[in-house]
């Protein structure tokens, strides 16, 4: 069963699920969830976020849009 097929169904599931069931899948992926929360407050990966959008503010860093990025893809695919 495919990635998107399997998150659909959880989705459902825990939609409908009673609080126990709930509770316990959220145990389950307690720790993941919280460590992929942390790294926003990682000082680290906001810095280089920040010098990142510093160079494009600024015109430093050459960018796509989404349609050149799309369209870059499609060439890289056929050759």
């Amino acid at each position: 069963m495919a990635n998107t097929a399997i998150s659909d169904r959880l989705y459902d599931y825990i939609s409908y699920a009673d609080e126990k069931k709930v509770k316990a899948i959220y145990t389950m992926v307690e720790e993941e969830i919280n460590e992929q929360i942390n790294f926003w407050e990682d000082k680290n990966f906001l810095k280089e976020i920040n010098m990142r959008l510093g160079e494009y503010e600024s015109g430093n860093v050459k960018t796509s849009t989404w349609e050149q990025v799309k369209q870059k893809a499609k060439m890289s695919k056929k050759g």
